[in-house]
């Protein structure tokens, strides 16, 4: 059985609101193969999949790619009927908290960003994030860095929309110096940054060390506004961390971000930065 077998799908997460229909997606692909007079092993044969995974997907207890239900359609003359559902499972594929999140960034018309331990995961360059994914504490299984990684690039689709959205974001210094999976994987990302930073949606600033006023001390901010007037948004020192939408308490995020900003370098000195930081390495 070769790797590929071990990435057609992730197992269900138990109480996800998503069951239902990963399990309507496996009776579909049960019912497609039957019909097709195909047993599992030929199945499996044919897509290179192994017996038990295919079993597992039948049943709803593992998420198939989308690429396997693209496959499949083809192999069983299913008429479309399972590649309609390739969407479906691309989002269900990632945990429910970076799900929620995703659909979030996908309707905001703007987002405030401020980050001060790592890079912000939308700016992340895949081998920074899994790096990140691999340091955390208890170890992660490599299935589930496999899975937080695929999550964090999609969310990333955020920057092909049209209208794009105006976003935001603050970084700290020590994250754009500090080596994390090593000075080559530094390197890229800080070549990553500075290409974000051209587009003309993007403001990217950097908050030096040696500011002597600082209102980002109590950790991270993130604002999302939507086209409805509404928002949302969290700071790890506020509101005991959790999401507020409330105007007021809003307010007092919005506040706080403007200050950090103000704070900050501006745009094109932070790419000047940034530029020297990467000469360093």
């Amino acid at each position: 059985m070769n790797e590929a077998v071990d990435e057609a799908g992730w197992d269900v997460e138990p109480g996800d609101e998503i069951e239902p229909l990963v399990q309507a997606v496996g009776k579909l692909l049960k019912v497609c193969r039957e019909a097709a007079g195909m047993r599992v092993a030929e199945l499996g044969e044919v897509l290179g999949y192994g017996e038990d995974m295919i079993r597992k997907m039948e049943r709803g207890a593992r998420i198939p790619r989308p690429e396997y239900l693209d496959r499949a359609d083809q192999v069983l003359n299913a008429q479309g009927h399972l590649r309609a559902f390739t969407k479906d499972m691309e989002r269900a594929r990632y945990p429910k908290k970076v799900r929620e999140l995703a659909q979030l960034e996908e309707r905001a018309v703007e987002m405030l960003l401020y980050s001060n331990h790592n890079v912000h995961g939308l700016l992340q360059t895949p081998e920074y994030a899994r790096a990140l994914f691999e340091m955390r504490q208890p170890a992660l299984s490599a299935d589930v860095i496999e899975r937080e990684c695929a999550a964090l690039m999609a969310r990333k689709s955020v920057f092909e929309r049209d209208p794009a959205p105006d976003l935001s974001f603050v970084q700290e210094q020590v994250t754009l110096e500090r080596p994390l999976g090593g000075k080559m994987v530094l390197r890229r990302q800080l070549e990553h940054l500075l290409e974000m930073a051209k587009l003309r949606n993007v403001s990217l600033q950097v908050m030096p060390t040696d500011r002597e006023e600082h209102a980002g001390t109590q950790g991270l901010i993130e604002v999302l506004k939507f086209a409805d007037g509404t928002a949302i948004g969290r700071s790890e020192g506020a509101f005991n961390g959790r999401p507020v939408s409330s105007p007021r308490d809003l307010r007092v995020l919005e506040l706080r971000y403007g200050m950090i900003r103000a704070q900050a370098l501006p745009p094109r000195e932070s790419q000047t930065f940034i530029e020297q930081v990467l000469g360093r390495l």
